[in-house]
């Protein structure tokens, strides 16, 4: 007995002793998954701090058309899928027209199934309704239902990116270009914090009657619910949209529309390296403007110009056509005396030249002063890239002629940004002749706009040293343009054929030098 006890007692000795190995053994297990969690929480962290995607940002007054905030403002970004606002501008559009209705049907092919999430996962052969469309870009920010909707209006996404674009430029959105329908990563892809500024403004004025679905706050789609990626959206009184995106080379974007006691703001941010530390920027860009904003509506509203009319008009049932169209038929530059010699200008005697405008309009941001157009040659001083400064002076044009299904009496209030092609116009003095024959002929570039003289020619300067061998034999200046008291400075290069022009722009964006071909 004494010995069948003292086995017992041994047994129980060796059952302790395991049960405290385990329980051991699972607090040390404990203890490194902990350590592992803290670990990775830590990198996660530390990446997180060391993401700073550049930044850039700008506030505008919808009702005067003022910038009241600006911070690289002009810088190339990624629109990730702040794309979608121009996808759904011309989904609007056909709407608006009449050529398809809330309820048709858009087949979903493999291209758009395969794209990349954010997405509905729509299956290829299955169909989407324009409005779920809509409700699904605007919240959700489908993917595969951009390019569905692109595939539906411009047969291929590629011809409707084509069309995207043409209706940037008709904007005045002139920094912007587009190759896909959702904003998923592509090197071409880019536009700035005023072009976005344009659009989301653009979309307002142009739209009104669909402009609010971008307040949609949840879609449930076959029973699952979505929430809006726009957080501002029920957590600030007066927000009413519009669209956020993100990829990774652009960081965390947001346009922004707010309206307040008859106030309104448009804002724009890009570069956040959060979704938080964005719609804190954003909210404080809200806060310091909303309430010096003007309460009553001044500015012309934000639309195309004539010919995306014509276009609309004509060729809406073809969008290959009508991307095609507004390449072929924007109108030449207005003719200038020898814009880009680098010949000294004697300040006396100055000839000047009246030309009348033509036909083009694009959109602004804020309407410029009416007077007589004049080109006349402004002495220079001594620099490094001898540049030439040309001054001018705008004035409203008359209005276009009636277009079928246009906006003319929009269109006629817009300020003029370009002039048309001496076909389009009032005859020219043979004095303006007789210079212009004198002008470069071929293209030009532009390589920024500034408020100072000053900045401009060093803007010059950057652009010939980051682009060297393009810009070697082409002739540097800068155009002066009067608006009311203030005067903008173009820094422009001109005395380039087109092949150049294009490889310079590209070398020079690739540096973040803004870059905008023209027909000299």
């Amino acid at each position: 007995m004494l010995r069948r006890g003292a086995l017992v007692q041994r047994d129980r000795r060796w059952a302790v002793l395991g049960l405290a190995v385990l329980l051991a053994a699972a607090a040390t297990a404990g203890s490194a998954d902990a350590r592992a969690r803290r670990h990775h929480a830590r990198h996660h962290q530390a990446a997180a701090e060391a993401y700073q995607p550049s930044y850039a940002s700008i506030v505008i007054d919808a009702n005067s058309g003022a910038v009241m905030q600006a911070t690289n403002a002009d810088s190339l970004r990624h629109p990730a899928s702040l794309t979608k606002i121009m996808t759904l501008y011309l989904l609007f559009e056909r709407l608006e027209a009449g050529k398809i209705k809330m309820s048709t049907e858009m087949s979903v092919s493999p291209h758009a199934a395969a794209q990349a999430p954010s997405k509905l996962g729509l299956k290829p052969g299955q169909t989407i309704d324009v409005e779920t469309a809509i409700r699904a870009i605007v919240t959700k920010s489908a993917n595969d239902v951009a390019v569905t909707v692109a595939e539906a209006l411009g047969g291929d996404e590629a011809d409707f990116a084509k069309l995207m674009t043409a209706r940037a430029r008709a904007l005045g959105m002139m920094h912007t270009s587009y190759r896909n329908a959702s904003g998923l990563p592509d090197e071409g892809q880019l536009t700035t914090a005023r072009d976005m500024a344009i659009l989301g403004r653009a979309i307002q004025d142009r739209f009104p009657k669909f402009y609010h679905y971008f307040s949609t706050r949840t879609f449930t789609f076959h029973g699952n619910e979505m929430r809006n990626h726009n957080h501002l959206l029920g957590n600030i009184p007066g927000v009413d949209g519009i669209k956020t995106g993100y990829i990774h080379e652009s960081g965390f974007n947001i346009v922004i529309s707010m309206r307040r006691n008859g106030r309104h703001i448009v804002a724009v941010v890009f570069g956040g390296h959060t979704a938080a530390a964005r719609d804190a920027r954003m909210r404080s860009l809200l806060d310091n403007n909303i309430n010096i904003a003007a309460v009553k509506r001044t500015a012309p509203l934000v639309v195309e110009g004539w010919e995306a009319a014509i276009a609309r008009a004509k060729d809406v049932r073809e969008p290959k056509r009508a991307a095609a169209k507004l390449a072929s038929d924007a109108p030449a530059q207005p003719l200038a005396p020898a814009q880009g010699s680098t010949a000294p200008i004697k300040p006396n005697p100055v000839k000047t030249f009246a030309v009348q405008g033509g036909l083009m309009h694009t959109a602004s941001l804020s309407p410029l002063p009416s007077g007589a157009r004049k080109l006349m040659p402004a002495p220079t001083t001594a620099n490094p890239t001898a540049v030439t400064t040309i001054a001018t002076v705008k004035r409203d044009p008359p209005p276009p002629p009636s277009l079928p299904g246009s906006r003319q009496g929009m269109l006629g209030t817009l300020a003029v940004e370009k002039i048309a092609s001496a076909s389009n116009s009032a005859p020219i003095s043979d004095a303006v002749s007789e210079a212009a024959a004198k002008a470069h002929s071929g293209w030009m570039i532009q390589v920024g706009a500034f408020d100072d003289e000053k900045d401009a020619k060093q803007r010059l300067t950057l652009a010939q040293s980051k682009a060297k061998e393009q810009l070697e034999k082409a002739d540097p200046f800068t155009e002066r343009v009067a608006k009311g008291d203030k005067a903008l400075f173009r820094a422009r290069f001109a005395g380039l054929e087109k092949s150049q022009a294009e490889t310079a722009c590209k070398h020079l964006k690739r540096s973040e030098i803004p870059c905008m071909m023209l027909r000299n």
